[in-house]
């Protein structure tokens, strides 16, 4: 096994991650064919196929999955040793790879880069956008340092840091500014948009009117908050948004926001990382500046409500 390499075993992980030689080839920013050389190698030495291919997917053999997670196991260590080197420095330098759920992203971004830039000029930032259950796996990978999502996650293997309670506002037609706001009960009777499956938003939202993800609904999903917030301006229905969203979702939409009676529907944004990762100060010190970013948020949004 001494020809095994460390770019055989990324290759090997992108494909599995993938499902698709070609989406891996992209990852890893090398050609397909010269991704397929080394995968082939990789089974040459092992002695048997990592991989059913089929035509449009490939999918991996049971020696395959036997191998995926000592193969994800070596590269997280071999990742963490640059961890350990960079806490050892003073200060926070090079490559910091932060993932964000997009019910975040777009709101907390602006903020947060020019704080980070501000606070560590000599970090290479690099920002992963997408779903929690993603993130998640990149996390277990160690192709992320820590990601921004909504608590809890519930992985034992991860640290979690609670940042920020936000509230959720209900978006309706303009028309409606002045009639009664619903409470969850009410809402689940409304045409209520939501964003499709996979977001853990939606999960909350329908966890708010009690209804269970799985039970047919009359209404729309749609693939981000602005197309929800512009489908009720066109009269289509109602929607719930996170309190962040509202100034930069409403500002171009013919509609009105309400906030609910208590106990408000509301998420917890927290930071998260793995627990062998040997940069949880660093980390940690990062979490404080998300954390006054979104205190900053405030401020700019409803400087009367911030103290």
């Amino acid at each position: 096994m001494a020809n095994i390499t460390l770019r055989q075993l990324r290759y090997f992980e992108a494909v599995a991650r993938h499902g698709h030689f070609g989406h891996a080839a992209s990852a890893v920013s090398v050609s397909q064919p010269a991704l397929s050389v080394q995968i082939r190698e990789l089974e040459t030495e092992l002695g048997s196929p990592l991989f059913e291919r089929r035509p449009r997917r490939v999918s991996l053999t049971p020696l395959g999955e036997e191998v995926l997670g000592r193969v994800r196991d070596i590269l997280r260590a071999v990742d963490e040793l640059g961890d350990v080197a960079r806490a050892a420095q003073e200060g926070l330098t090079g490559r910091l790879n932060i993932g964000i759920i997009p019910t975040i992203a777009p709101y907390m971004l602006p903020t947060l880069i020019g704080k980070l830039n501000q606070a560590y000029p000599s970090i290479d930032l690099h920002v992963r956008e997408t779903l929690t259950p993603r993130l998640v796996q990149e996390l277990e990978s160690g192709s992320l340092d820590a990601a921004i999502l909504a608590l809890p996650v519930g992985e034992t293997a991860f640290e979690e840091v609670a940042l920020f309670e936000e509230s959720f506002v209900l978006v309706r037609p303009e028309r409606d500014r002045d009639n009664p706001v619903p409470d969850g009960e009410t809402l689940r009777r409304m045409r209520l948009l939501l964003l499709e499956e996979g977001h853990c938003f939606r999960d909350q939202a329908l966890a708010f009117c009690n209804v269970q993800s799985a039970l047919p609904r009359d209404g729309l999903d749609g693939s981000s908050l602005s197309t929800l917030v512009q489908m009720v301006g066109a009269g289509i229905g109602v929607t719930l948004i996170p309190e962040m969203a509202v100034p930069v979702e409403t500002r171009s939409a013919a509609v009105s926001v309400a906030q609910f009676a208590d106990p408000r529907p509301s998420r917890t944004v927290g930071m998260i990382w793995r627990k062998s990762n040997p940069m949880a100060e660093q980390l940690q010190a990062i979490a404080d500046v998300v954390r006054a970013s979104a205190l900053d948020m405030r401020v700019t949004a409803h400087p009367a409500k911030v103290s």
